[in-house]
């Protein structure tokens, strides 16, 4: 905006064009914050939920049906470069515990940069099993979740994800997720869905890739996905290696690199 109002003399006029273009500058940094928000939890929504151990798990968004014996805890971690300087970072716990039947619960809790704005979240989620995972059937599974936006005090994302995993063998597994996201801090809701594979070809070595996306107003509906490959040296650690494509809907391609812990608190 110019506010070169030449030799015209009018000061009110003057002070006028550049109070506007306060308001202008303030407006844009809101949006930009707000996109920002929205970006986050979608990305949580789709990528958040918890697996089993087992599964896909760590960065990647797309679930599988399955749920690990109580007393399976672990703790993913990740973080995520975009080649338009967008950031990842996460960290994840989580255990099984008999709430009735097997429930894992766990807490994530993500910094992130979008667009150049910060931001903060932490989510709370839980996932349970309703048809086992078995070679040749369809496996069942429910998860959901809570998150809250550190950096402007809201809350941001209520979830479900409904998982469902074909294991056409014991070396490969085909995973289609369907679900719903609420945003409650700008009242919009969000369908999300998922579809991806694992495939164990060679020891220690799992192919995992994924196609993910988000239909609703204000989110880019463009499919989002990754292709990633897990070394496993031992039971308990994954190390990960993903390629990632619009991811959260910015049309970037990402790097990201993933080291995920598991254990046993019972000991079993």
């Amino acid at each position: 905006m110019c506010c070169d109002l030449g030799n015209s003399g009018d000061a009110m006029a003057v002070f006028t064009c550049r109070f506007q273009a306060l308001l202008d500058a303030v407006a844009t940094r809101r949006s930009r914050a707000s996109a920002a928000t929205v970006a986050a939890a979608v990305l949580i929504a789709v990528a958040a939920a918890p697996q089993a151990a087992r599964a896909a798990g760590g960065a990647f968004a797309v679930d599988d049906a399955g749920v690990d014996e109580v007393g399976a805890c672990k703790v993913e971690s990740w973080v995520s470069f975009a080649g338009n300087h967008d950031f990842i970072g996460t960290v994840a716990p989580a255990c099984v515990a008999n709430l009735g039947r097997p429930v894992e619960v766990g807490v994530q809790f993500q910094r992130f940069r979008d667009a150049g704005a910060w931001g903060t979240t932490v989510t709370l989620k839980g996932k349970t099993n309703f048809l086992p995972i078995e070679p040749g059937r369809l496996g069942l599974g429910l998860s959901g979740g809570v998150t809250h936006d550190l950096t402007n005090g809201v809350t941001n994302g209520v979830f479900l994800n409904v998982p469902f995993t074909f294991a056409v063998n014991e070396a490969l597994r085909v995973n289609v997720n369907g679900g719903w996201l609420w945003d409650p801090s700008v009242g919009q809701h969000f369908a999300t869905w998922g579809a991806g594979f694992e495939w164990s070809f060679a020891k220690p070595f799992t192919l995992i890739g994924e196609v993910f996306g988000v239909a609703g107003d204000g989110v880019d509906r463009d499919p989002r996905a990754q292709l990633g490959l897990r070394f496993t040296p031992v039971e308990s650690l994954d190390i990960d290696v993903i390629y990632g494509r619009n991811i959260t809907g910015e049309h970037a391609n990402w790097i990201t690199v993933g080291l995920n812990f598991r254990f046993n608190v019972l000991n079993r």
